[in-house]
């Protein structure tokens, strides 16, 4: 039985008035809440597919030394009904007494996604592909990237951009610190703009006392077939990788002086390689020291001059006399092969090997004659290609970013390698470069592949893909394991190395991992470097004047 007293007619009026604005209202907030940006921060270690589910976290810690840069992403996803005209500011980043890192060191790009109707062949071991799917990797820049201007009008344009309902929508983030940035704790800010509303990410970054070399410690050789043009060698530099060769000579002093490029290809290709066992004559002593002379002085000269060629045993004699003429020349003899005990000596009675610089995939590490060629004094370096093993790193693009990292830093430096190659950048399918990562067959998605044609985004040369940001990281990984070492610290620095990739076949798989130990080698050589600074300076007597 009701027991409540009936209203009377202006109160039940009432009632519904009120009750229908509150309902408006209510509505009106979970419209507003629904329609605003949804906006979070991630490191630059992990890929963000466009469906996957959204994070609670608007701020990202960084950590860096000078003249370094660091990455990471800002994921935007559309509510209902979506975003339109999105954009991303960045701020000057504020430190110890006010000093300022300009936002003009803060580089955007968005990123472009790609679909992978199968992934790269999968042998099943430790080390497996992630399959088929959509994936970002190619890079458009917001500004060019020499003069700052804003790019626009072309076929990709970076800003502004819409992001429908419920789909992602990745931003990548440079930081490079300049040189003369003082240490210390700087905090900045980014805004994600669009026609439903902003959303500001908090950026902390600390700067540590030390700086990274111009010219990096690793050596590398990256070939660039199509995008020869300035610009193209420019963003291999930037990313701390050499390009193999300069097509105008007159460019190396500038790659020098303010890119820090390090070594130079001076030719003589003998055209040996995996499918062609004969070889044309061997240069002459003359030859290639008219060659070194066409290059700037302080650069390592070298001739990559044979490819894969362990099955060519017939070959051997005249690999030797390569060796010889080249070394006679002023030039290292390169060879992408696995070292054999009859090229460990070149004949010319000095014990040197037919190659200074020998080049192996990881499935050829382990033999007797990469042991004695390493203890003769060779130089060993790593190269990548295809997907060789169940084990290795892989650079193909659907496999986890930590595989593009971990080769060039962590397990260069506990295997004693010195330099990396890679046979192609600009392996493209003409025609749909950036949506098509397959011209070397489906098994390999990305291979050959690393940057993408800059006429799409405007720019004369190419834009970079993810993973040539996530191997510039491994290189200053390199770095960071070598100046420690230079500061008395060798044993720790390696051991630290040794945890996160000892080998090819027992190396990390968690980034958080990865990040606390770049953290600990960080925190030491800012330590050490914080000592040194405190040690009195010596009498002037006792200092011995250059």
């Amino acid at each position: 039985m009701n027991t409540q007293m009936p209203l009377s007619l202006p109160a039940f009026r009432a009632g519904i008035i009120a009750a229908s604005v509150f309902i408006m209202l209510a509505a009106s907030c979970t419209i507003a809440a629904a329609a605003s940006p949804i906006v979070w921060a991630v490191d630059g270690m992990q890929r963000i597919k466009p469906d996957a589910l959204p994070e609670v976290r608007t701020s990202i810690e960084l950590f860096a030394a000078r003249g370094e840069y660091e990455p990471f992403q800002i994921i935007v996803r559309g509510p209902s009904g979506g975003l339109s005209k999105v954009n991303v500011l960045a701020q000057d980043l504020i430190g110890p007494g006010g000093h300022r890192i300009s936002k003009s060191n803060i580089t955007l790009y968005r990123e472009h996604y790609v679909y992978l109707s199968r992934g790269s062949s999968d042998w099943r071991g430790t080390n497996r592909p992630l399959g088929a799917g959509w994936y970002p990797e190619p890079l458009i820049p917001f500004v060019h990237p020499e003069t700052g201007q804003d790019l626009s009008g072309a076929q990709l344009d970076a800003v502004p951009f819409e992001v429908q309902e419920n789909k992602n929508q990745g931003i990548w983030v440079d930081l490079f610190v300049p040189r003369d940035t003082p240490p210390g704790q700087y905090t900045g800010r980014l805004t994600v703009t669009s026609e439903q509303g902003q959303v500001d990410v908090d950026l902390v970054l600390t700067v540590w006392n030390f700086e990274l070399p111009l010219k990096p410690g690793l050596k590398s050789a990256f070939l660039i077939w199509e995008g020869d043009d300035k610009q193209s060698y420019l963003e291999l530099l930037k990313h701390k990788l050499m390009p193999d060769s300069v097509r105008d000579v007159r460019w190396e002093r500038e790659f020098i002086d303010k890119y820090g490029l390090t070594m130079v290809n001076v030719g003589f290709w003998s055209g040996a390689d995996i499918g062609n066992c004969s070889m044309v004559s061997a240069p002459s002593v003359s030859s290639v020291q008219a060659a070194v002379a066409r290059h700037q002085p302080d650069l390592l000269h070298y001739s990559y001059f044979a490819d894969e060629i362990n099955r060519c045993t017939n070959l051997w004699d005249q690999v030797k006399e390569y060796g010889r003429n080249l070394r006679a020349g002023g030039v290292h003899p390169l060879l992408v092969m696995a070292p054999v005990s009859e090229l460990l000596d070149d004949g010319s009675g000095t014990g040197k090997s037919a190659a200074d610089i020998w080049v192996l995939l990881p499935v050829q590490f382990g033999s007797e004659a990469l042991n004695e060629a390493m203890a003769k004094g060779d130089t060993i370096w790593s190269y990548n290609t295809l997907v060789q093993d169940s084990y290795s790193p892989k650079w193909t693009l659907d496999f986890a970013p930590i595989n593009m990292r971990i080769q060039p830093g962590f397990i260069s430096q506990s295997l004693g390698l010195k330099g990396l190659l890679y046979w192609r950048v600009d392996y493209w399918v003409i025609g749909s470069e950036w949506d098509n990562l397959t011209r070397y067959g489906a098994a390999w998605p990305g291979e050959g592949a690393l940057v993408f044609p800059g006429a799409q985004a405007g720019l004369n040369g190419v834009c970079p893909g993810m993973r040539l940001k996530w191997l510039r990281e491994g290189v200053e990984d390199w770095d960071y394991i070598e100046i420690l070492k230079s500061k008395g610290a060798k044993d720790l620095a390696l051991s630290i190395a040794k945890q996160i990739g000892p080998d090819w076949q027992n190396w990390t798989r968690s980034t958080d991992a990865l990040y606390s130990a770049r953290k600990a080698l960080g925190e030491e050589i800012h330590r050490l470097s914080a000592s040194e600074a405190r040690k009195p300076m010596p009498p002037r007597s006792l200092v011995v004047e250059q």
